[in-house]
């Protein structure tokens, strides 16, 4: 990519490399090592990944991982058209095919079977045989990388890696909330007018809930795109208190009314009635 559109690029985008991932994911395309991304959910790991592969210009694909996703959707499968039989590449097969970056999202949620197709080509070879279909090889476009991101394994739902899968990803970016002050620069980008004091305070909520939620006094931890989502609705004229209750509030109403009441009480402290 040359330098102009570089430059137009890094202008267009919202995303603040806050905590210097960008490079780490550089020097790990270019010595050919994949990368984990470990951090709580809705604290930008989708983004930062998006981000990286717009600034490469490099095609991404992506799958997110849960109970539901079998090794069909990596690999591939049998079809028939007319009489005849074909095969549809599942995400896997045409990534290393295109020499494309593969984002593997939420890895920690997939089955064992699923683990186990994927770690097949995720070794130092970087290939895979095709039994699904005519049982040729397949190997992996020079260039090849891959990206996955695991939540904490206090989320719902996962799982811990095999020490094998973990050993394929040997560069580990931590990304977690970042700092208040930093949060506030990454929420600005995203609203069009001046509104500093406002997004302090809904940072400094949604700080408060993250803190109980992680001493689980709290079933949920707001992320980045409720801050983000709270400074919108604000840039619209709704009030800080109203868009509060919208985003922060209304969500604890599913586990029961002392939960709600709890953060409504926290949301009144801070904001008023």
């Amino acid at each position: 990519m040359e330098n102009s559109q570089r430059v137009m690029l890094q202008a267009q985008s919202t995303y603040l490399d806050w905590n210097n991932s960008i490079e780490i994911l550089d020097k790990a395309f270019d010595a050919g090592l994949f990368v984990l991304i470990i951090g709580p959910k809705g604290t930008g790991k989708t983004s930062l990944v998006r981000e990286f592969a717009a600034r490469k210009s490099t095609k991404l694909e992506s799958i997110n991982f849960s109970l539901r996703t079998r090794e069909s959707h990596l690999v591939g499968t049998k079809t028939m058209t007319d009489g005849n039989i074909g095969f549809d590449e599942g995400i896997l097969i045409k990534s290393m095919k295109e020499g494309s970056i593969l984002y593997l999202d939420e890895l920690n949620a997939a089955e064992a079977d699923v683990l186990l197709r994927l770690d097949e080509a995720l070794d130092d070879r970087r290939q895979i045989v095709l039994k699904e279909s005519t049982g040729e090889m397949i190997e992996a476009q020079k260039g090849w990388f891959v990206i996955a991101t695991i939540n904490p394994l206090t989320h719902v739902g996962t799982k811990e890696l095999p020490p094998q899968l973990l050993s394929r990803f040997p560069v580990r970016i931590r990304l977690d909330y970042p700092p208040e002050a930093t949060e506030v620069e990454i929420v600005k980008r995203h609203v069009s007018a001046n509104h500093d004091d406002k997004i302090i305070q809904g940072i400094k909520l949604a700080n408060v809930l993250r803190q109980a939620a992680a001493v689980e006094e709290l079933y949920y931890s707001p992320s980045l795109r409720e801050t983000i989502a709270f400074a919108k609705l604000v840039d619209l004229g709704i009030s800080p208190k109203e868009a509060a209750d919208i985003v922060f509030g209304n969500v604890y109403a599913q586990w029961g009314s002392v939960e709600y009441q709890k953060v409504n009480d926290i949301i009144t402290s801070m904001f008023g009635r």
